[in-house]
């Protein structure tokens, strides 16, 4: 029988994220952008349409336009014109009148119908049709898709490329944006080499600092890279102080744990204020959240998969609250397990997974191996987290579990 991973002092994931949304400020400072640089910034204020859209009555399909009631009362109608898309008829309709007109284009004054140019028969410059379409059909109203003056972009949403399309129909191209957020990062470890560097002995290459920065450049924010910090006091000391004056907020990896080496706590509480490093997470456990006196500061564990992970469900809705995004939670769904999964109470366990669907149309998840906190390799191949709750043991394969879909800034 498995003892537990439960211990005393470990905090909630959720009271964790629920005390860090309530510390954390978002940006105040905003800047004005051309629309085609605003991709993946947050926009600083509500956005109201200028004009209707469409901005005019028009034809939903290549056809004829014509008044209906003249159509119920005549045996044929009188073709007398053309309207183009962006070259309409300008004359108004008279009794009996129809006019040839094609998608997109303005229908003309006394219409108020469209037929499919299929459903109609042409001889010469007369009109008929077997059966008089409903009144209004085939006609697109202004306004219809979006009211003058209606909100169509609301302020703390990062905008994407639809959004970039929905605003330059609506003739924007100048948004107010919040400045990016800025984020120093470094890596702590008398053991860690940079890349690059020839290998040597008992040590180790840093995968975590260039992971976190790839994750926090994919977020769109602005990255003081400040390297690997040797474990000593004096030097973390001087990094805590240069991070602080530059950046919003401060990231380690390592430095974290109880061990003899690990200063960062210590020169955290010295400099600032540690609010919590213990939480109730596997992989994860010593994560450090605290306060400088210019930034926030998170302390990623040392551990590849356990730094990731803690980023990834710790630290990212944070960065989104402070960068002025409204922060959306993934969701998580219900899977068959397909295989046996090992896991001690005590501590909720992000394990990677790839889900799929079955032969039978059910959502399916397996795990991608082992799951160390060092084996950051079981990411290559997930697409999803398996959030085993916390007071759950090991899994039996066709068990359901909740999975939690990869986000955009996982994939």
């Amino acid at each position: 029988m498995m003892a537990s991973c439960e211990q005393p002092g470990l905090m909630p994931i959720d009271e964790a994220k629920l005390r860090i949304s309530a510390l954390v400020k978002g940006l105040e400072h905003t800047e004005s952008l051309q629309l085609v640089d605003a991709l993946g910034r947050v926009l600083a204020q509500d956005l109201h349409s200028p004009i209707n859209v469409p901005g005019f009555d028009n034809s939903a399909m290549d056809g004829y336009a014509f008044n209906w009631q003249d159509a119920v009362d005549m045996p044929f109608l009188t073709l007398v014109g053309k309207s183009f898309a962006g070259n309409p008829y300008l004359k108004a309709l008279n009794k009996g009148e129809c006019v040839r007109i094609m998608t997109g284009a303005a229908l003309p004054k006394g219409a108020d119908t469209v037929v499919m140019q299929e459903n109609a028969a042409l001889n010469g410059d007369e009109l008929s049709f077997s059966k008089v379409p409903p009144k209004g059909n085939n006609i697109r109203l202004a306004g219809e898709s979006i009211r003058q003056a209606s909100l169509v972009i609301a302020k703390g949403k990062k905008l994407c490329a639809a959004d970039i399309g929905l605003l330059s129909s609506l003739g924007c191209d100048e948004v107010s944006v919040y400045r990016k957020l800025k984020v120093a990062v470094f890596s702590t470890g008398d053991e860690l080499l940079r890349t690059g560097e020839p290998y040597e002995p008992h040590k180790i290459y840093d995968g975590n600092r260039p992971a976190i920065i790839a994750l926090l450049h994919k977020m769109q924010f602005e990255v003081i890279d400040l390297g690997i910090v040797p474990d000593k006091p004096q030097a973390l000391r001087e990094v805590f102080m240069q991070a602080d004056a530059l950046a919003d907020c401060v990231i380690s990896t390592g430095g974290v744990s109880v061990g003899e080496a690990d200063f960062v706590k210590d020169i955290l509480a010295e400099r600032g204020q540690i609010d919590f490093w213990k939480l109730a997470i596997k992989p994860g456990k010593p994560l450090a959240f605290g306060r400088l006196p210019n930034s926030v500061f998170f302390g990623l564990p040392g551990n590849p998969v356990s730094a990731f992970v803690t980023f990834n469900q710790i630290a990212a809705d944070a960065l989104k609250q402070m960068s002025g995004e409204h922060v959306i939670s993934v969701p998580t769904v219900s899977a068959i397990c397909t295989e046996p999964l090992r896991k001690q109470p005590g501590r909720v366990d992000f394990q990677r997974g790839q889900w799929s669907v079955s032969d039978a149309g059910e959502l399916q998840v397996s795990s991608t191996g082992a799951q160390g906190s060092g084996i950051f390799s079981s990411f290559i191949n997930s697409n999803c987290y398996i959030v085993l709750e916390r007071d759950r043991g090991s899994v039996k394969a066709g068990e359901s579990v909740q999975i939690k879909l990869f986000d955009d800034s996982l994939t």
